[in-house]
């Protein structure tokens, strides 16, 4: 049995992630603020426990681990999916906004990881980080979400030189604009229609569409597997070339 815990589960690329790794056979255990959206999630598959509540402080991350291994007795993959995009430039952007950002992007991918790791260590597992292609070249309006996106990549690799001799792996995914309802949101702020916001973000992209949330899971799903075993402090584009 391997057992992946998935925040940010209730919707976008976490949900698309949990569901992933279930239909692949793995046990998931779905984390998120959403319970009525995980219960959808988890009715896709038999294999998916949910998981709901506030992941803000140290201790609601500690216990969120401790959950999973009430439930399943161990876990094999963390995916620290959870982020929020608040827009704002370095004067725009409040103290409240910095730090809200700051603590789910990046402090809970931390404090999870801590949690997570004497536990992947029995297991020799992995850590798969949900970045962004703004983590890896900036992005306007967004100061906030960059910083923090972009020191996830550097926490990942730090913590991939430190794991490595444990035979636990650490990675990121480096998104560029994926169909999830946190791009959505961006049509609000632009006052634009869903679509016509969605197409005009897909043009920037080289191959000319934006991805799917699938798509990222797949890449997630493959770096949690055996045949990604040499693989660790990486941060891969999925960005349809956007980054080249």
């Amino acid at each position: 049995m391997s057992v992946a815990l998935v925040t940010g589960a209730s919707s976008g690329i976490g949900a698309a992630t949990a569901i992933a790794f279930a239909e692949a056979g793995w046990e998931v255990m779905a984390a998120g603020r959403n319970e009525g959206r995980l219960e959808e999630v988890a009715d896709v598959s038999e294999r998916i426990a949910i998981w709901s509540g506030e992941l803000t402080e140290s201790e609601e991350c500690d216990e969120l681990v401790a959950d999973t291994i009430d439930e399943f007795g161990l876990i094999d993959c963390l995916v620290n999916s959870a982020g929020i995009l608040l827009r704002g430039d370095a004067i725009t952007t409040s103290d409240d906004e910095w730090r809200d950002t700051l603590t789910i992007n990046l402090d809970v991918p931390f404090y999870l990881s801590r949690a997570a790791m004497p536990h992947l260590q029995k297991s020799r597992g992995s850590i798969v980080n949900v970045s962004s292609n703004w983590g890896l070249q900036a992005g306007a309006n967004a100061v906030a979400y960059c910083a923090s996106k972009g020191a996830l990549i550097m926490l990942t690799k730090a913590m991939a030189l430190d794991c490595a001799a444990d035979g636990v792996r650490i990675n990121a995914v480096c998104p560029g604009g994926v169909d999830t309802p946190m791009l959505a949101a961006g049509a609000e702020l632009a006052d634009k229609e869903p679509e016509e916001f969605l197409a005009e973000i897909a043009e920037f992209s080289p191959n000319g569409r934006i991805a799917t949330p699938e798509e990222i899971a797949g890449l997630a799903l493959f770096l949690a597997s055996d045949a990604a075993s040499h693989i660790t402090g990486t941060a891969i584009p999925i960005d349809g070339g956007l980054s080249a």
